[in-house]
């Protein structure tokens, strides 16, 4: 199956593709184009005119802000995963493990929030690490990436919207991080999975289940327990219990996942 006819644009900056974004009804940014041009194809997404915007210098920055990392809608997983980020670790074992390197070398992590795949790794990771998106369009604003997302492919960006960047807290020395995601097989989507993050320094705590439901689940009162309580306090019993308050309606076999997703998440946090 092929797509169905489109307009093409290559926008010059940032404001060119605003501009096209609010002038044409149905129009879409496509960057790395490896969940759009799939949708394309099988003609699950039919826009009018596809804006270009694989190459504006301004999305493809990764800038020191000192306390956090400034990452660019445009940065590939694969720079992500090669590039060192002192106190962002987590981003570059994240990047790794998505999917194959030939997907890693074309797909955005701006692409990615924007798709809002509930199985995706980037939506549940930067909830975890406290990040927030700057959303570039009439009015700027900032948005937390765990109020992003308002459910399955569905997310708070307006039509004449886009992102222009990632804003992520830094982890001290003694921060620590784990994320964990069930896969049929390697590359694919996750059924399952799960992330946390821990820094005495900042008291940051937080655990985040992904890809069951539309939305993150955020896991807020086991997060605490953890955290005052170290390991002893994250027992696959108290795991199922917060799992089960947080997600009501799973089955057996997904509270099973969920479960062992959030517990091996936080062995890596507690691992030595």
């Amino acid at each position: 199956m092929k797509a169905a006819r489109f307009d093409y644009v290559r926008a010059a900056d940032i404001a060119e593709a605003l501009a096209a974004l609010t002038k044409v009804e149905g129009a879409k940014l496509v960057a790395g184009g490896q969940s759009l041009g799939p949708m394309l194809n099988l003609r699950l997404a039919r826009p009018s005119v596809l804006i270009d915007v694989s190459r504006l210098d301004a999305l493809r920055q990764i800038e020191d802000l000192g306390g956090a990392w400034r990452i660019g809608a445009g940065v590939t997983h694969a720079r992500l995963e090669d590039t060192k980020l002192a106190g962002g670790e987590m981003l570059r074992a994240v990047a790794a493990a998505i999917a194959y390197r030939s997907i890693r070398n074309r797909g955005t992590i701006g692409g990615s929030l924007a798709h809002a795949d509930p199985a995706a790794d980037w939506p549940l990771a930067l909830a975890a690490l406290g990040a927030s998106l700057n959303i570039r369009g009439p009015q700027p604003r900032t948005v937390l990436v765990e109020h992003f997302i308002r459910g399955a492919f569905t997310t708070v960006l307006q039509a004449n919207e886009l992102i222009e960047s990632v804003e992520v807290p830094k982890l001290s020395r003694a921060g620590r991080h784990g994320f964990y995601k069930f896969c049929r097989k390697t590359g694919e989507f996750a059924e399952v999975s799960a992330a946390a993050v821990f820094d005495p320094q900042s008291g940051v705590a937080r655990i985040f289940l992904g890809a069951l439901r539309g939305t993150l689940q955020p896991l807020a009162a086991l997060a605490q327990q953890a955290a005052s309580g170290g390991e002893a306090a994250a027992s696959a019993e108290a795991v199922s219990a917060a799992v089960a308050q947080s997600v009501g309606d799973l089955d057996p076999v997904e509270r099973r996942m969920a479960t062992t997703a959030v517990t091996r998440a936080l062995l890596q946090v507690f691992a030595p």
